[in-house]
């Protein structure tokens, strides 16, 4: 059986070519899902003034518009301000009621996402609700604290709740009060890309080895926020050989470049910004290892570790407690795990991979089997079908997939 007839609405955040793993992952599912017959709409705020860009960061009113990607209509409400990270939509109460008007079997509610969680906790009759819980509120606490009833009163109603891994839920106090709904859903992607590079990709590839000069190449990938670990990268940078490579924009590049010239490493580090999809594949081959430090568990998962991982990169990650970004790339499996906000770890492990004859050839075999097995796109889209369906009280919509495997992940909370 496929998902044919199913009418599920996602509500998002932003929607790509907006950057960041929620974006990604939300528009990965939605379009899975409609090749697998499902009538898909996604419902989020427009991150563009003027249609270009990729940054969500809030630079002034933007209009709504209605679009189809693919077979995925998709609509961006116009955002008048944006607060506290939440984001002011004038027409999202309309919105909402429309597109539930059209005919809904599924609403599918990405967080963390205030704007919608309100919107949808004002709406009195709802269908099934089902939550994709991509991450706790850590860094906000006053925030968070204020936010907290409306979560509740959501989750209270939802049908299901999906954690991306078997560690975040034992780390979240909030997951753990609804544990009866809770069920695992890991995030997928669409391997081909990275499994079998395009020829553009492949130029890039060749452009970064010439710009590793025949040293190793280090990755880094993602906004350069807090919770990425960025200057632990740096610091490790020291302690390490080679060139680092940092993918992403964020508030704090202009610190990172001022950290990365004290320490005397600035000619060694490339702030690329971002990358084109082909130019990041080209990247993520090319390189020694993805550097993936991130501190603090607002680092719920990593989508970035799952692109490295079908690349055949091994990933040097943290054992972030209450995570499951260990879980993603797995110790002596896929890549290596070392403590958090320790740059002297970061960098032995960096050297093992150089130093250690055939370690990054057996984790790299070992990054694209897990890949396969546990991260592509069409095997989250039927498991989350196949979650709908039992939200929903009827029987599998398609054909069963084997479960998930959530091994115990060591200092997962």
């Amino acid at each position: 059986m496929t998902g044919a007839g199913l009418r599920v609405l996602h509500l998002g955040k932003f929607y790509p070519p907006a950057s960041g793993g929620m974006e990604a992952h939300v528009r990965t599912l939605a379009r899975a899902q409609a090749a697998l017959g499902a009538q898909v709409e996604v419902l989020c705020a427009n991150h563009s003034v003027d249609g270009t860009g990729t940054s969500h960061e809030f630079h002034g009113r933007s209009p709504t518009r209605e679009e189809w990607d693919g077979a995925v209509r998709v609509v961006r409400l116009g955002r008048l301000a944006s607060v506290a990270r939440m984001d002011v939509m004038p027409a999202l109460p309309v919105a909402l009621r429309r597109a539930l008007a059209r005919g809904v079997d599924v609403v599918h509610l990405h967080v963390p996402n205030p704007s919608m969680v309100l919107a949808l906790d004002a709406v009195p009759r709802l269908p099934a609700v089902v939550v994709t819980h991509q991450s706790d509120v850590i860094r906000q606490k006053v925030a968070g604290a204020l936010f907290r009833p409306f979560e509740w009163m959501l989750y209270a109603r939802a049908a299901r709740l999906l954690a991306t891994s078997d560690a975040y839920v034992r780390g979240s106090s909030l997951l753990s009060t609804f544990k009866s709904k809770v069920r695992v859903l890991p995030l997928g992607i669409e391997l081909e890309p990275y499994l079998h590079p395009s020829a553009e990709a492949r130029e890039a590839r060749a452009r970064w080895t010439a710009e590793a000069a025949g040293g190793p190449l280090w990755l880094m990938v993602g906004r350069l926020v807090y919770y990425k670990g960025l200057f632990t990268a740096l610091e490790a940078l020291v302690h390490a050989p080679g060139r680092l490579v940092v993918v992403g924009e964020g508030p704090l590049a202009a610190e990172g470049r001022e950290r990365a010239r004290a320490l005397g490493i600035e000619d060694r580090v490339t702030w690329a910004g971002y990358l084109s999809p082909e130019a990041l594949a080209g990247a993520f081959r090319a390189a020694t290892a993805l550097w993936f430090p991130s501190n603090a568990r607002s680092e719920a998962y990593g989508l970035s570790q799952v692109e490295a991982l079908a690349s055949g990169l091994p990933v040097i990650n943290t054992a972030i407690p209450g995570s499951g970004v260990a879980w993603v790339s797995m110790h002596e499996r896929t890549g290596l795990t070392v403590p958090v906000g320790d740059a002297r770890a970061l960098a032995a492990a960096a050297r093992r991979l150089v130093e250690e004859p055939g370690l990054r050839e057996r984790l790299g075999r070992g990054a694209q089997e897990r890949a396969r097995a546990e991260f592509a796109h069409d095997v989250m889209a039927s498991r989350s079908l196949d979650l709908y369906a039992e939200a929903l009280g009827r029987s599998p919509l398609v054909d069963a997939r084997p479960p998930v495997s959530v091994p115990h992940v060591a200092g997962g909370g």
